[in-house]
Parts: C-alpha cells; sequence; structure tokens
C-alpha cells in the first residue's frame, strides 16, 4: 500500500490523494469544536443503519510530522468492519486541526508541561465525545476510548472524567516516557484511580516498559475497576527507522494489528456490544 500511495500522489496531488484514500478506506472527514478550537476528525461508518456503538481511537504522539493528516485507517476500517462507528480526532496540534503541535507546546519536557498537554488533549477527546453522540447512527450511550501510547494516556485521562464511557483500551499508554517521569507516573496512576468502566491494557512484553499498563490497570482495579492486562509475547516490526523499543510498534499499521485485534474486539464486544 505504501508503494501504491507513493504513486497514486505523483499522479493525484495531495488533495486528490487523500480523497481517494478515503474512497479506499471507507471514512470521511470532519471537523468539530473543542473550546475555541477546530479539531480534524475521521469517521467510519459500518454497513447498515445502526444505531452502532461508539469507538474513539487516540493516536500516539509523531514527532516531526504533526501537521500530516494521519487518518489510522488500519484502525478505524477493521473496527467499523466490527460494526463500531469509529472516530478518530487529529487532537490539537496535528493534521488540520487548530492549536500548537505538542513540540510548540512542551517542546522535550517530561514533567508538568507535558502533563498539561496531555490534560488538553483529553480535552480534545472529550469534545470527540460529544461530537459523536450527534453523529446519525451512533448510539452514544455505548461509548468506548481505545488509545495508543501518547493516545493512550490521554484517553485514561478522558476516561476518568467522563462515567458515560463504558470501555477503555489503553495500548502502550505511556510507555517510552513512564521511565524517564515521575509526573507521569503520579498522573496516569491518579487518573487511573477514577476509572470505574472494564479497562483492557495492553503492551508487547519488548516494549521500552510493560510497567505503565500494569500500574494503570492495578490502580484502576484497586478502585474497584474490572480489568484486564494483555502482555503480549516480543514483537518484531517489519521496519523500525526511528529505532524506537519494537515492542511499541505492535500497535501501529502492519502485522500487529492481528495479534490484538481479537482480544480488543472481544472486549468491546462484551462491553459495549456489536
Amino acid at each position: 500500500m505504501r508503494i501504491a500511495l507513493g504513486v497514486w500522489c505523483c499522479v493525484l496531488g495531495a488533495a486528490s490523494l487523500m480523497a481517494f484514500v478515503q474512497q479506499q478506506s471507507g471514512y470521511s472527514t470532519v471537523f468539530y469544536s473543542s473550546g475555541a478550537l477546530r479539531i480534524e476528525a475521521y469517521i467510519y461508518r459500518p454497513a447498515g443503519a445502526g444505531p452502532f456503538p461508539v469507538v474513539v481511537y487516540s493516536h500516539g504522539s509523531r514527532k516531526g510530522s504533526e501537521r500530516e493528516e494521519r487518518p489510522m485507517a488500519f484502525v478505524g476500517a477493521a473496527l467499523a468492519r466490527e460494526g463500531y462507528l469509529v472516530v478518530v480526532p487529529e487532537r490539537r496540534g496535528y493534521g488540520k486541526s487548530d492549536g500548537k503541535t505538542f513540540a510548540e507546546d512542551a517542546g522535550t519536557d517530561v514533567g508538568p508541561r507535558m502533563i498539561a498537554r496531555l490534560e488538553a488533549e483529553a480535552g480534545d477527546v472529550d469534545a470527540a465525545m460529544t461530537y459523536a453522540a450527534t453523529i446519525d447512527g451512533a448510539d452514544g450511550k455505548r461509548l468506548a476510548l481505545v488509545g495508543f501510547s501518547q493516545g493512550g494516556s490521554v484517553s485514561v485521562r478522558a476516561a476518568s472524567l467522563r462515567p458515560d464511557v463504558r470501555a477503555l483500551v489503553n495500548q502502550a499508554g505511556g510507555a517510552l516516557t513512564w521511565p524517564r517521569s515521575p509526573d507521569l507516573r503520579r498522573a496516569l496512576t491518579d487518573w487511573a484511580k477514577a476509572l470505574r468502566m472494564p479497562v483492557l491494557c495492553m503492551d508487547a512484553a519488548n516494549d521500552a516498559t510493560t510497567d505503565a499498563v500494569k500500574a494503570v490497570c492495578d490502580a484502576a482495579h484497586r478502585a474497584g475497576a474490572e480489568t484486564q492486562l494483555k502482555i503480549y509475547p516480543p514483537f518484531t516490526p517489519a521496519s523500525n527507522p526511528d529505532n524506537i523499543a519494537p515492542g511499541h510498534l505492535m500497535f501501529g499499521p502492519g502485522a500487529g494489528l492481528a495479534i490484538w485485534r481479537p482480544d480488543a474486539v472481544a472486549f468491546l464486544a462484551a462491553t459495549i456490544g456489536k
């Protein structure tokens, strides 16, 4: 697919390429309000009229390419085929959304500035949930959050603020930053204590650490939430140009989807139905 997109980019140009990808992947692009900001999001609809349970999926960070539009079709299309209406917000500073990029806002800070930024992005996810309830065919009473890496941390925070969230899937949230950020360790643990919905925490054994997802699930469980922890065997990605912990890439495009998708789909079916 990457080669095909490169060819089409030369033929169609950026705008036409985006329309082509939308047609092939079956999503539409919308904008919604988060406070004073205009946030871009991608909507994946299942076949039929609904009402459909809703999944809001939060992507990870992407240093140096924040302003690229990334619809996360590998997740959105896969969950839509399972009967879920999927909303993928770009969050502030990503894609065509308003706001500063993460680098502009927090820089390399892993302390208070980073935590404040995660809080702000959680507000964008909160607004996405509110918007999702207005989409034709959406069942706003059956709502789940799924988030990867930074999006996992943001989803934990957003879920802690919304008692109407029925399920949370945390994929390696905070794993890359956890070892060097006491502030993140405190924040994620505190946020997890407020979770009351079923929580599924997922990671690969060869991520930078599995302690982050373990701590979230442990804190949520101690607070009374139903939790599941899935630590998968070491994962080897097809490529790793940024040389990050290979297990972290299990949740990106590629072979990892076939590993975690069955567990995520079974969890969503048991918590918000299909």
